[in-house]
């Protein structure tokens, strides 16, 4: 399902069935704004840098455990390092595998798999980015493939930069620039390559996003969630809550679903052993 004729729908979470889900096998979360709330508290003075690392709930930990128990893969798909990654999903780490920095590598039981090599492309515009002073730039975080700059609003020294980089792409979310390789460092592009290393197809993959840098991902899977119609589409909507987040309003909706359906394999296999007494 391409971007391009990707059928606008967003239909509400309740109106997804386990027959929807029948072919689904690898589930695909973007992070701010879908599993913990949006924004990243950073601040760099010289050399030293400070930045606040966000846990997942306590309820969605249970509930990614439920979830691969039931036989559903469970892909952590984000524009963060690694380090980061690690740090926020540690309780988990043995039933997720984390795809890091817009889609540059792989983090799957303790191996890793990098899609992308951006050193090149990145290595002179970096310090040119740099070299910039403004005082509502808040920090560089430390990333491996991407450059992603925190800033308090645009800056167009920034943009006038980048926009003589015409191999890069720029996107900024409100919050930062994520700055990569254009058709090669995205999102969709380690995904895909991450569905090889698990012989999966389109069909067998549900993906969830919320921001412009998850639109070719959305359009890459079987089934596409946002939680915020505004900046991207997909199949079905998930609306952003301050006291349940999207994924958790998912996962409990597809952990409520499978009950069901134990419920009424049990009650069919009861009336059965009944019929078979008479």
């Amino acid at each position: 399902m391409g971007e391009s004729n990707m059928k606008i729908k967003n239909k509400q979470l309740s109106e997804l069935t386990k027959n929807d889900l029948k072919k689904i096998k690898l589930i695909v979360f973007d992070v701010d704004g879908v599993l913990v709330p949006r924004g990243t508290k950073i601040k760099q003075k010289g050399n030293k840098i400070t930045f606040e690392v966000k846990k997942i709930p306590k309820n969605q930990i249970n509930q990614i455990k439920k979830l691969h128990d039931l036989g559903f893969k469970i892909n952590i798909n984000s524009g963060r390092g690694l380090y980061m990654l690690q740090e926020m999903f540690r309780e988990v780490l043995p039933f997720v595998s984390l795809t890091y920095e817009n889609g540059s590598a792989t983090w799957f039981k303790g191996k890793i798999y990098q899609h992308v090599n951006s050193f090149n492309e990145l290595k002179d515009v970096f310090f040119k980015l740099k070299s910039v002073k403004n005082k509502n730039i808040l920090g560089f975080e430390p990333k491996e493939f991407i450059i992603t700059i925190h800033c308090k609003r645009r800056i167009k020294k920034i943009e006038k930069i980048l926009s003589k980089e015409k191999k890069l792409y720029s996107i900024w979310n409100s919050e930062a620039y994520d700055i990569g390789v254009k058709k090669i460092q995205t999102k969709a592009v380690g995904l895909r390559a991450f569905m090889k290393i698990l012989n999966l197809r389109k069909e067998n993959v549900l993906a969830f996003g919320d921001n412009y840098n998850d639109r070719e991902l959305l359009g890459s899977v079987g089934i596409a969630f946002t939680s915020d119609k505004s900046r991207i589409n997909g199949d079905f909507f998930i609306s952003l809550n301050d006291k349940v987040l999207p994924a958790s309003q998912f996962m409990s909706h597809i952990l409520t679903l499978n009950n069901k359906n134990n419920r009424n394999t049990q009650k069919k296999e009861h009336l059965i052993k009944r019929l078979n007494k008479k």
